[in-house]
């Protein structure tokens, strides 16, 4: 199973994290497939960049959010546009 979850960098109580996609049996800092984002919590308000484009791409392939992340991505407004795109009725012929 994939996971899309935080990879903790930064220095000793001044955390900064990666939003990667990883398998779901690596460890929390370890080997990952792809880097789409980052989050800074320190700063106020916190600063969040993830790549749109590359998340609704993996949340497709069936990439399961961590709550963190999913709270990250549900603030992002890529949460809803992914359940959108689900939503909307193929095209038919």
């Amino acid at each position: 199973m994939v996971k899309i979850r935080l990879r903790r960098m930064g220095a000793k109580k001044a955390p900064f994290y990666r939003v990667v996609v990883a398998d779901a049996r690596s460890p929390r800092d370890g080997r990952f497939v792809e880097e789409i984002g980052y989050y800074d919590p320190k700063p106020q308000p916190s600063v969040v960049k993830i790549d749109r484009e590359r998340a609704l791409y993996w949340l497709a392939q069936g990439a399961e959010p961590t709550d963190t992340v999913a709270s990250l991505l549900r603030g992002a407004g890529i949460l809803q546009a992914f359940h959108d795109q689900r939503q909307k009725p193929a095209a038919s012929s």
